[in-house]
């Protein structure tokens, strides 16, 4: 049976990462309150805005049901402010800013710019097959350093941001600072549903 992943659907391009989530082979459901949370194999962070999602944890009550989720070893997928999400330490932060944790990494905050600086590049991420994928970066983080147990998926190959990380994964959570989510390749996603799986 096809896992069940679920999508927080708090903010962000949610209908896009279902999307993907289905052609990548899972089932996939929204997720907007605890009981929800409870039923999935693994749960994908969209992009969005990260302190805005974050204080939507608290009001919806999330929060609490996720971290001890995550603690008890579920599966996360997180993109772009989904990354932020995930990351132990945030540079560039608000001063109330508050993250899940989960991937012992250090990520600044719209790192690569404005709404303006947005740009697509192709990227060759460990763990996919097929040839570069598609990234696109919106407002996107990247990851300053990581710990020992953190796997770099991918970096930045050329430009002024040449060498920064922008794909780990720790354990059975992942995050990149990219959107696969709206370039129609489901690699990505087909990548952590797999991981999901193997999970279960």
């Amino acid at each position: 049976m096809n896992p069940t992943i679920g999508v927080l659907a708090l903010q962000g391009d949610v209908p896009e990462h279902v999307r993907a989530l289905e052609a990548a082979g899972a089932r996939a459901v929204i997720v907007r309150r605890p009981d929800e949370l409870a039923h999935v194999d693994g749960l994908v962070l969209p992009g969005g805005e990260s302190t805005t999602m974050s204080r939507l944890l608290d009001v919806f009550g999330l929060r609490d049901p996720l971290l001890a989720r995550l603690a008890a070893g579920l599966p996360v997928y997180g993109s772009c402010a989904g990354m932020i999400l995930l990351a132990d330490r945030v540079l560039d932060g608000t001063a109330d800013q508050r993250t899940l944790g989960g991937i012992d990494m250090t990520v600044r905050r719209n790192a690569f710019g404005r709404q303006v600086d947005s740009f697509e590049t192709a990227l060759e991420v460990r763990g996919v097959e097929g040839g570069p994928v598609p990234a696109t970066f919106i407002r996107a983080p990247w990851v300053e350093e990581v710990g020992e147990g953190v796997e770099v998926l991918a970096r930045v190959e050329d430009g002024p941001a040449a060498g920064r990380i922008v794909a780990v994964a720790q354990g059975p959570v992942m995050a990149t600072a990219f959107h696969p989510e709206i370039t129609g390749d489901p690699r990505v996603h087909a990548m952590f549903v797999r991981l999901v799986a193997k999970e279960r």
